[in-house]
């Protein structure tokens, strides 16, 4: 029965000198961060927010974020974090769908939020750091935090909408209030002495969860990077003596191929999320480095932590380790049956971490959550020892000529030639096969290779039916606003 902004009352109360963010050379301690939050609470209150309104907020990764975060909470609202980057009218769907009473926006924003504010007809408050402290400073603090049920929706988080129109996740403060507990009980294991490092975006869960919160529950300091950058990264790891860094396997891949020197023995640990690690790329980070990396699974859906090698047990390469603590997985089959031990299957997922359901969607949700058990679309295996493998994306098996081929089974191949920086694989239509099977390939920096050579390396290492038939070099990959390779918009060249 517990408001999650109860996590930042609670550390200021014991620790209020402690600096909870930095940004670049400015810090925030938790006493300051308590009051400003309080603050926002009544600047919401005297906006007419009730109860259950929704708030949208549209910023990078900057102190007002976090701010506005949890003085809606303490109001009494539902966040809905929202990509920066969206365009009129997708701003204009999020507002509309979620039926959000104000929008927050970054104040350098290139106008797009506030067109589609107007256009769904929501007030928009422009953020700038030094007008929003000076409209904050007056307000009486609003000390007290709403009461809230277990089961109330604190977060609305729109999902990537690889399958249609994005849904509105609804996740409830006893979820995320669990999650954030295991992950820094059990698995990051923090404490007030650990600087995080926060490039995640804030508006996507991982980010939310696993830097924000996770920081704020332990009373560690989260060092805010507004904008992903190796160089940046590697100064505030060495300026502010960051213990633990969070990223996708892209911001590792970026930050390996980074030429400069850096100096990251204060890291110790690095955790992956929000994608599958390559193998050789978790290796390659971790022999420059000298620092573990501890890879993870989870989802939007699900808070979004449901599995994690553990510190404190044996770390398998390739695996997104065993569940946390509370969350059950079963692999199904296509008929919702347990599958043979050893064998491929969906990957169903059943604990508090659960969303509460899809916002407005009753038929997507029991289509999701049919048993209680929420089907994610990941293809895995568990070995004897209970560990998971992520095999691939249930929608990104190719089927070439009746055979499965799994994407992500070559990309570990590829990102093994010491030419390759980033690897996608693909199915393209085939009027023989159904399917062949295409990749697309950025070279590292000052490589030289072709793409016959690529598709050599991969035909003599595994079966026949396996290796790319296509295979092309490109700049780069596009990416989703987390750093997630989007698979659906890659398009395979003419010739």
């Amino acid at each position: 029965m517990t408001n999650l902004a109860e996590f930042l009352v609670d550390t200021a109360r014991r620790q209020p000198e402690r600096p909870a963010l930095r940004l670049d050379t400015a810090t925030t301690t938790y006493a300051e961060l308590d009051r400003l939050s309080a603050q926002a609470a009544a600047l919401l209150r005297t906006e007419g927010l009730r109860a259950g309104d929704r708030v949208a907020l549209m910023l990078p990764n900057v102190p007002e974020f976090v701010v506005l975060y949890y003085g809606i909470l303490r109001a009494g609202g539902i966040v809905v974090p929202m990509n920066p980057l969206l365009k009129a009218r997708e701003t204009e769907y999020h507002l509309r769908d979620s039926g959000a009473v104000l929008l927050f926006e970054w104040y350098a924003a290139p106008g797009e939020g506030a067109q589609g504010a107007a256009a769904a007809g929501v007030r928009r408050i422009p953020v700038e750091p030094a007008a929003f402290a000076a409209e904050l400073a007056p307000l009486e603090p609003h000390h007290d935090t709403a009461a809230v049920a277990d089961d109330d929706i604190a977060v609305l988080l729109y999902t990537s909408g690889t399958t249609g129109r994005p849904k509105g996740a609804a996740l409830t403060h006893a979820g995320l209030r669990h999650n954030t507990e295991v992950n820094v009980t059990y698995v990051q294991r923090l404490t007030p002495e650990d600087v995080i490092v926060g490039c995640l975006p804030l508006f996507h869960i991982f980010g939310q969860t696993c830097t924000m919160n996770t920081a704020v529950f332990s009373g560690a300091s989260l060092t805010l990077i507004p904008r992903f950058d190796p160089a940046v990264v590697f100064e505030a790891i060495a300026r502010d003596g960051a213990t633990v860094f969070e990223g996708v396997p892209t911001m590792y891949a970026a930050l390996l191929q980074h030429p400069a020197e850096a100096e990251v023995s204060s890291l110790r640990m690095c955790i992956s999320g929000g994608a599958s690690l390559p193998v050789e790329l978790l290796h390659g980070f971790e022999r420059r480095f000298g620092c573990a990396v501890l890879e993870g699974f989870g989802m939007s859906e699900t808070s979004p932590v449901v599995s994690f090698n553990h510190a404190d047990r044996p770390r398998k390469a390739g695996s997104i380790g065993t569940p946390i603590r509370d969350v059950e997985v079963r692999l199904l089959d296509d008929d919702g049956r347990d599958v043979a031990p050893g064998e491929v299957g969906e990957l169903a997922v059943r604990g508090p971490n659960v969303m509460k359901e899809y916002w407005n969607r009753p038929e997507e949700t029991a289509a999701t959550m049919p048993d209680g058990w929420l089907r994610t679309g990941d293809l895995a295996r568990q070995d004897e020892d209970g560990y998971l493998f992520v095999v691939d994306r249930k929608k990104d098996l190719i089927i070439r000529g009746g055979y499965n081929v799994y994407p992500r089974e070559i990309e570990e191949v590829l990102h093994e030639h010491p030419a390759v920086a980033l690897a996608a694989v693909v199915g393209v239509p085939d009027e023989r096969l159904g399917e062949e099977v295409a990749a697309a390939v950025v070279p590292r920096a000052g490589a030289e290779v072709t793409a016959a050579e690529l598709q050599e390396f991969v035909r003599e290492r595994v079966a026949a039916y396996k290796y790319p038939r296509r295979v092309w070099l490109t700049d780069s990959l596009p990416m989703g606003p987390s750093g997630k390779i989007l698979k659906r918009e890659i398009t395979a060249p003419l010739s």
